[in-house]
């Protein structure tokens, strides 16, 4: 029988060499090491058994680990292969817990979404549900679980968020269905589950008539010239609000009177047009002179190195007297949508210039360029439109 000392003092030689305990149990002394292993025969085949390496594992642990491997030899299970199909569990299990199945389907999803977008849905998990669900086994966890953690968000008042983050569950679960590592998505079961909550339309202005108090109150805006541009810039676009902020002089043609948005700049990750009215150039045309040297068409009052701040617009509307529930920066597209509907504009022309992606799968097919004169028209049309408000008191 080895004692510690043995093992604790044995050095390497030139050839390996064993250090035998009994029962199958030895030291193996080389180079590297001193490894603990364990010899047995399954079936008429001489095997070898890693129980460990010295000092890491001690004597006394080597000597329980032989025991259960002789326990399961005794039960006719080879422990070698019992070793590796455990191995195997727990790596199934490692892969198949929903944090890592929620994060595989979110690396694969978030390049089709604004970073913005990523990192709200990111956030959501991780600071919601990562916690509670995050080390359970995907195809484990049921309704009632997950009810539980919403019912945690809805109890700070976050009723909308508890729905949200439902939605990014569900992505996920079937997500792990398509990979054969769940059978169906719990969340499904949760319908009327949560307190009902009232999706808020984004505030805008719809009324002619308010439509040209609001167009002549931009005109007469006395702060920043590059924030009165960006404000008369934005009716005529009706792009998003991070879309107009980030746009770039490289970007826009005036001699084509076209601005081409990028793919990784757009919500849906698919490059976009906007044809430009011969009023949004004029707008162009004036803060070129202020702004065109740089990157960005509307530069952060601060630097001319980054764009302009999300709240610009809002506080230059709050400043026009519009409060938050009365107009937004994302309200002119609502705008835009609902009269240039009640005009008779074709929707799929619509849709397509407010960069609305078709969910129908025979419609997917995506063609940035699509119904492209019939939206020139329609922009100069709108822009004519706006300025008939504007001069109407």
């Amino acid at each position: 029988m080895l004692v510690d000392t043995v093992i604790k003092n044995a050095r390497p030689k030139e050839k390996p060499y064993k250090l035998t305990d009994g029962r199958g149990l030895y030291v193996l002394v080389n180079q590297t090491g001193r490894y603990f292993r364990f010899d047995y025969r399954f079936q008429g085949k001489r095997k070898t058994l890693a129980l460990g390496v010295y000092p890491d594992v001690s004597l006394s642990q080597a000597r329980d680990r032989l025991v259960e491997a002789r326990k399961l030899l005794a039960d006719g299970i080879d422990p070698g292969e019992y070793r590796k199909a455990a191995k195997a569990k727990n790596d199934m299990l490692a892969v198949s817990r929903f944090e890592a199945v929620a994060r595989e389907w979110f690396e694969k999803k978030r390049g089709q979404w604004v970073d913005s977008h990523a990192v709200t849905v990111i956030s959501r998990l991780e600071g919601n549900i990562f916690p509670r669900l995050g080390a359970r086994p995907v195809s484990e966890i049921t309704a009632p679980e997950l009810l539980e953690v919403l019912r945690t968000i809805e109890a700070r008042g976050a009723v909308e968020l508890a729905h949200r983050v439902k939605q990014v569950c569900s992505q996920v679960f079937r997500y792990a269905i398509a990979c054969g590592l769940a059978e169906r998505d719990p969340s499904a079961d949760l319908r009327g589950a949560l307190a009902s909550h009232k999706t808020k339309s984004m505030a805008t202005i719809t009324d002619p008539k308010q439509v040209g108090e609001l167009l002549r109150a931009i005109s007469g805006y006395q702060g920043h010239v590059a924030t009165r541009c960006a404000l008369q810039f934005a009716p005529l676009t009706f792009v998003r609000p991070g879309e107009l902020r980030h746009a770039e002089w490289s970007e826009m043609n005036l001699d084509l009177a076209e601005w081409k948005i990028p793919a990784e700049k757009m919500k849906m990750k698919r490059p976009h047009i906007v044809p430009l009215s011969r009023q949004a150039v004029a707008v162009l045309r004036e803060i070129e002179p202020l702004t065109g040297a740089g990157r960005y068409v509307f530069p952060s009052l601060r630097t001319g190195d980054r764009p302009m701040s999300e709240n610009t617009i809002l506080a230059a509307l709050r400043r026009l007297g519009y409060s938050k529930d009365e107009m937004t920066g994302h309200g002119f597209r609502a705008m835009a949508s609902t009269l240039l509907h009640e005009q008779g504009w074709k929707s799929d022309v619509i849709e397509r210039q407010l960069a609305h992606v078709e969910k129908n799968s025979v419609k997917a097919a995506y063609n940035y360029a699509e119904h492209l004169p019939e939206r020139r028209e329609m922009m100069q049309a709108w822009a004519d439109y706006l300025d008939g408000l504007a001069a109407l008191k």
